[in-house]
């Protein structure tokens, strides 16, 4: 019996081909929001309509990301080492950026500096070393060697910065992975992590302008791939910059989604692809200001997605008599900070922060193209003696302790103010739920299985919205009829299962549906949308339940939209019920509903949305854990996370989910 028990977990029904379907429909949602921005953008003819735009953008930006934190707290640097090179010095720096949250640095300063000079903030992209990583190094020696004072600091996560040191099997957990975690927790709160990268640098800003060398109405900022998202992102939110140079990272959204993969948690700021938001806005904040973008040719970031934006945005700089104040330099190679884009960009600030005229600047460019500075070992830049801040210091922070504290006072806000708490979590569900569903016809189609152990199995398909369908087995008590119909129910209780994988999933749970169909019961195993037959292609051959998987990307793009993946399929739960609903007499239904693992958070709030739902309980419960210290512990099963995170929850729910 187990092989036909399999045999069902693979059926493929060949009525519809459902696995692409949803990215269609995210994409169509999104498209349709891309197009509404290039058209909202192009309606700016004068200098008074783009600082409309700027300051809209910003406030949606910053809005976005929950706001910025405070930057009234002390930055308690120190200078914990300084070394010494030929032509120049590093002084390695520890500065807090919140109370107990240690930012490590390095601190060029050219051997010839004379006078207050200009300086640049250097952030790094996703480099284990970050500051100290030998490539990084070099771009900061580049922009020494023209004179300027450079600052280049560990980003959350990296270099010196880890938080979460170990994972559930011993490794180190960095970059993305910790981005990512720490992410998840920003997204239940109302947040994106990306408030504490700005907000990193800007307090690094901060102690650039405290330096007696440093001309702090001269300071630029620069760094490629998730260093030319912070770069990005100080565009918008630090009105100090004098001069940017974003690399490796300025593209169209769009085209990126069409043709790229997933990005990093701070990359993604919720809601903004619905108010038309793209990368031209990134640039348009910034303008009239010297920005130079700089690009390799063989990026996965599409180089005509690049050429596209910075095309586009060149009459913003224009209209206000800058038109040289916006340029584009590619280097052919994949995604780096290469030393052609390193040259460029150095040049670029020695006019625009040093002023140096035409001759300087070719003496600097000749003297670049034949030498460099000589770099120092990784180890003379670290900042700590234990290599990570949460080693040294005991009172060390980060961003997932600051979690915790948040998640704790938006409990007791909840608990305060019960009654109006309950009236906003209600509209809030309705509204997240509910906003941008089509509803449609169900339409359902039933495929007659052969019976198996005495039951009676359909397989069903039926449409939750336009162009997206659902789908599930049907198990009954075996009544010795063929009828293909799912309407042959006069009066029925209906049991909706929901766990992961679906129909591909009836071994673990055969006997719980043959006891719930011995007891009288219908069963509805569901498959919302990209769960079993309807999972999505693979990306890259990634796992879709994991990190940077398809399902993933999918999830962030409807966050984009100001949606989630958690959401519309908590609308699949709804049309579910509907379509079960319709398989009785009207009134003679009822409709239970039973989940398992992380679905359980979709079977609670869709129970609070239909009073027809009733809660079911799923043998083998292994206890149960809320919500936030679930987050709190750091995600160590990264299985379906994505999935069903949905923005802000926290703030209205702090639902209990299997531990299983």
């Amino acid at each position: 019996m187990m092989e036909r028990i399999k045999e069902l977990e693979h059926y493929i029904c060949t009525l519809y081909e459902t696995k692409d379907q949803l990215r269609r429909h995210i994409y169509k949602r999104a498209d349709q929001a891309f197009e509404a921005g290039d058209e909202q953008r192009d309606r700016i003819d004068n200098c008074e309509l783009l600082e409309e735009r700027r300051q809209a953008m910003k406030r949606a930006f910053v809005k976005s990301i929950g706001g910025l934190p405070p930057s009234d707290t002390p930055l308690n640097a120190a200078v914990v080492n300084v070394v010494a090179a030929e032509g120049y010095r590093i002084e390695n720096i520890v500065f807090e950026s919140r109370p107990g949250e240690y930012v490590t640095g390095n601190l060029y300063l050219p051997r010839q500096l004379v006078e207050v000079a200009p300086a640049v903030l250097f952030l790094s992209g996703h480099d284990a070393q970050a500051k100290h990583s030998i490539r990084y190094h070099e771009v900061c020696l580049r922009m020494v060697q023209a004179g300027l004072v450079v600052f280049a600091i560990d980003p959350i996560g990296q270099g010196e910065r880890l938080s979460l040191l170990r994972n559930s099997e011993g490794e180190e957990v960095w970059g993305t992975a910790e981005h990512q975690r720490l992410g998840i927790q920003c997204h239940a709160l109302g947040q994106s992590v990306a408030r504490y990268f700005v907000h990193d640098a800007m307090r690094a800003v901060d102690y650039l302008a405290m330096r007696p060398e440093v001309d702090p109405t001269r300071i630029g900022v620069t760094g490629n791939s998730g260093g030319g998202t912070q770069t990005a992102m100080m565009m918008v939110c630090d009105d100090r910059i004098a001069a940017a140079a974003p690399a490796t990272f300025i593209m169209n959204r769009q085209q990126y989604m069409h043709a790229g993969g997933v990005q990093d948690a701070e990359q993604i700021w919720p809601g903004l692809s619905g108010l038309g938001f793209d990368h031209e806005d990134l640039l348009l904040a910034f303008a009239p200001k010297p920005l130079l973008v700089c690009a390799v040719k063989y990026d996965f970031f599409p180089i005509e997605a690049t050429r596209r934006t910075v095309q586009r945005c060149r009459r913003f700089w224009e209209m206000s008599g800058q038109g040289e104040g916006l340029r584009l330099v590619e280097d052919e190679f994949t995604h780096s900070y290469t030393d052609v884009l390193a040259i460029a960009a150095a040049d670029f600030f020695t006019e625009h922060l040093l002023e140096q005229g035409d001759a300087e600047r070719d003496a600097y460019r000749s003297k670049a193209q034949r030498s460099k500075l000589a770099p120092l070992a990784s180890e003379q830049l670290q900042c700590t003696r234990s290599g990570q801040v949460m080693r040294e210091y005991a009172d060390a922070k980060a961003p997932s302790d600051t979690f915790s504290i948040l998640a704790a006072e938006l409990a007791e806000a909840r608990t305060a103010a019960r009654d109006e708490q309950s009236a906003a979590a209600s509209e809030w569900l309705k509204r997240i739920v509910l906003t941008d569903r089509e509803r449609c016809e169900l339409n359902p189609r039933f495929i007659q299985m052969p019976s198996l152990a005495g039951l009676n199995i359909k397989y069903a398909l039926w449409w939750s919205q336009p162009e997206v369908m659902n789908s599930g087995y049907l198990f009954s008590p075996d009544c010795g009829t063929d009828d293909a119909s799912g309407s042959d129910l006069s009066r029925a209780t209906i049991a909706i299962a929901l766990w992961q994988d679906g129909t591909k999933n009836l071994v673990q749970w055969w006997n719980w549906i043959q006891s719930m169909c011995a007891s009288g019961r219908t069963v509805l195993v569901l498959n919302v949308s990209a769960v079993g037959p309807h999972e999505p292609h693979l990306l890259y051959g990634k796992p879709n339940d994991r990190f940077f998987g398809m399902t993933h990307k999918l999830a962030d793009e409807l966050i984009w939209l100001g949606d989630s993946l958690a959401a519309l399929r908590i609308y699949d739960v709804l049309r579910a019920a509907d379509f079960a609903a319709s398989l009785c007499k009207p009134d003679d239904c009822q409709i239970e509903l039973y989940a398992a693992g992380l679905f359980r958070i979709y079977a609670e709030l869709a129970i609070k949305l239909d009073e027809r739902l009733q809660a079911g309980k799923l043998p083998g419960d292994a206890g149960s854990i809320r919500l936030s210290e679930w987050l709190a512990q750091g995600v160590a099963d990264e299985r379906d996370v994505m999935s069903v995170i949905i923005p802000g929850i926290l703030q209205y729910y702090d639902l209990q989910i299997d531990k299983r």
